[in-house]
Formats: structure tokens, C-alpha cells, sequence
């Protein structure tokens, strides 16, 4: 078999391994990215690596799924891109079809919250493990050390994840004129899903290119994803406002990319037909950005200035990580069961170094339909 292909075929089993099982959201995705691209089989150093997230929370779209993009570039070339990007998608993509299809004709989906309270807790454990390595490589100098620290407060303060990283950017910037410096990543919660009104019937052309323009601009979180499906469905009356939460819901309920609350959509406004306009305008300008940007990223490593920058988007990014950590444990740490997971799951990354994260989320969602029996 051509060596070509054979990097194709290893960038498309990883990928849609881990789109199949990757729940918690992008900083679970790139911490689960991590484990299996560098530490595991080599493709790129750390320090790349963390570049390239910082890079990626720089331009719109999933930053997740871009880096899925980025790891597949590095391994195969603009083939390999391709590759990531949609074995990475398709998982998620078929699962949140089957949802919509099932809440099309019967308004309900099987239960799942069992599992879903077990995973969110593993995964915690996953993305912090990802904190600690990526941190160790980000954090080089006592300054950065010191930004840091101030980009975990001004997040939890509330600070928008965007004004914070290109502050870092700025502030990198500054520092660097100051003295000198030289490097990148970024950042879930099951809801009972309820009735779906119903929806006006609208073209797929007319789909295709209100998510197109959506992934073209979409910048930050789930949340900020929401907030753009609320101006451009809701306020255009193709959806209630209970639809989206719903919709909203299966993204995150699902594993892979919180963007398939496209498919959902787009299943509800024109049946399947419009399920796949949503999901390729959603994601089509993530291809085109990473396709663009990938091959900038080591020039832009060796200008002084523009490694200063990234060192510090990348610290931000770190502490972005960090903040989702903080921000998920208030959420799913609610009990004595969900507590006694993370500390398992903690143990299993900490001290089983070559444990694949896709042990911790099975192990995380076995535990949690057990002990949900107690």
C-alpha cells in the first residue's frame, strides 16, 4: 500500500474514532486531539501543536473541528485536511440525524442522562491532564506565567472568550517590545428535550447560505453559536425559540462538534435535504480557513514579533481550557457519584499514562448508568 494512502487511511480511523466519541465540548475534543496526536503517535511536537491552537482560536468557526482539519494537514497534506475534517463530522452528523428524524416523529429521544452524568465528570479528568501538558510547554517565562493567571480570572469574570484572546495577542505584543519572548488553545450540559413547533418550510439554497454565512462568522462557544441561531432562525420566524434550546440540546448531548446543531435544524426547517444544506454551509468555511492558514503557521513561528503574539494567545488559550474545566466542574461535580468518577478518572490519566481518553468516557459512561442505579 502506497505510504500515501496509508496516512490517509490512519487520519480517517482516528478521526471518526474520535468524532464518534469525543462529548465535552472543544476543549475536550483538542485535549483527546493531544493525547492521540502527540503523545501518542508523534505527528507533531508540542509546541506545534499548541501553535496551531492558538492560530485556530484566531479565526471563525469550530475550533475543534479545525484542529481535527490542522492535525490531518500536518499528516497528509490538503488529502489528509479533507480526511479530519470529515471523518471527524460524519459520526456526529448521522447521530444527531437519527435524533432529529426520531423527535420529527415522535417528539421525544431515547434516554440518555444516565450516561451523559457519568461522561461529563471523566471528561473533566481528560481536559485537565490536557491543561497540564499543554501549560508546561505555553507557560515558558515568569511574565507569561503572570498572564496566565490574569486571563483565568478576567474568564471567570465573565470577560468574552475572543476579547480575551486577542488581548493576550496585544499583550504578547507589549511584551515582547518590553523585552522579548516566543507560542497556542481554547475551549455541555444534557437538557430534557420537549415539543417542537412547527417550523416554516424554506428552500435549501436559502438554508445552505444562512449557515454558510453563520460558519463564515461564528466566533467563541456553543453559547455564542446559539445566540446566532436566535438572530438568524427565531427573529426570522422559521423557528420557536423552544425548537432551538431543543436543537442546541442534541448538539451538545451528541459527541463531536457542537456545529451539528446544524443538521438538527436543518432536518426540522426541509427534511433530510436540508439537513445536509445546514451541515455543509456550516462547515464549509472551516475547510477553506484551515486550508488557508496551515501552511502560514511555521512562517509565522519564526518571526520574533509574531511568536511573541503566540505565545501568549497561547497561555490564553490554556487558560481558556482551564476556565471550561472550572466552569464544568460547578456543573457536573453535583454529588458524591459524580465526584467519585472524576477522582477515578483522574487516577486512570494521571497515573495510566498510555490509557486512551476513549477508555475514560466509556469507563466515565458505565459508571455513571451504575451508580445512577444506587
Amino acid at each position: 500500500m502506497p505510504q500515501q494512502q496509508h496516512k490517509l487511511i490512519e487520519i480517517a480511523l482516528l478521526f471518526f474514532k474520535l468524532g464518534s466519541i469525543a462529548f465535552g465540548g472543544p476543549a475536550a475534543h483538542i485535549a483527546m486531539m493531544e493525547d492521540e496526536v502527540v503523545k501518542k503517535r508523534k505527528w507533531m511536537s508540542q509546541e506545534h501543536f499548541l501553535d496551531l491552537v492558538g492560530a485556530t482560536n484566531l479565526i471563525p468557526g469550530p475550533n475543534s473541528t479545525e484542529m481535527t482539519m490542522h492535525c490531518g494537514h500536518e499528516r497528509a497534506g490538503w488529502k489528509g485536511l479533507f480526511v479530519a475534517g470529515f471523518c471527524f463530522i460524519f459520526p456526529a452528523v448521522v447521530i444527531t440525524g437519527v435524533f432529529a428524524y426520531l423527535y420529527e416523529q415522535y417528539g421525544q429521544l431515547p434516554k440518555i442522562a444516565p450516561f451523559i452524568y457519568g461522561i461529563k465528570p471523566a471528561v473533566i479528568a481528560i481536559i485537565i491532564m490536557a491543561a497540564y501538558r499543554l501549560g508546561k510547554k505555553a507557560i515558558k517565562t515568569i511574565p507569561l506565567a503572570i498572564l496566565g493567571v490574569i486571563f483565568i480570572g478576567g474568564s471567570l469574570w465573565g470577560l468574552n472568550e475572543i476579547l480575551i484572546l486577542f488581548g493576550g495577542g496585544l499583550l504578547g505584543l507589549l511584551l515582547y517590545f518590553a523585552r522579548k519572548n516566543s507560542k497556542s488553545l481554547n475551549s455541555i450540559a444534557p437538557l430534557l428535550l420537549v415539543h417542537l413547533a412547527n417550523p416554516i418550510q424554506i428552500g435549501n439554497l436559502k438554508i445552505f447560505l444562512t449557515f454558510l454565512k453563520i460558519g463564515a462568522i461564528l466566533y467563541g462557544s456553543g453559547y455564542v453559536l446559539f445566540a446566532f441561531l436566535d438572530t438568524e432562525l427565531v427573529a426570522a420566524g422559521w423557528l420557536t425559540r423552544q425548537a432551538l434550546i431543543d436543537a442546541v440540546a442534541v448538539g451538545q448531548i451528541t459527541p463531536g462538534p457542537v456545529l451539528s446543531t446544524a443538521t438538527f435544524i436543518g432536518w426540522q426547517l426541509h427534511g433530510i435535504t436540508g439537513a445536509l444544506a445546514a451541515t455543509l454551509g456550516i462547515f464549509l468555511p472551516s475547510f477553506l480557513f484551515v486550508l488557508i492558514l496551515n501552511p502560514l503557521i511555521p512562517k509565522m513561528r519564526k518571526s520574533n514579533v509574531i511568536g511573541a503574539i503566540l505565545d501568549a494567545v497561547n497561555v490564553a488559550a490554556v487558560a481558556l481550557i482551564i476556565t471550561v474545566c472550572i466552569e464544568m466542574a460547578k456543573d457536573a461535580l453535583t454529588d458524591w457519584r459524580t465526584i467519585l468518577i472524576a477522582i477515578i478518572s483522574l487516577c486512570l490519566v494521571f497515573f495510566l499514562k498510555k490509557i486512551n481518553s476513549a477508555f475514560i468516557v466509556i469507563i466515565g459512561a458505565l459508571l455513571g448508568y451504575i451508580l445512577s442505579l444506587i
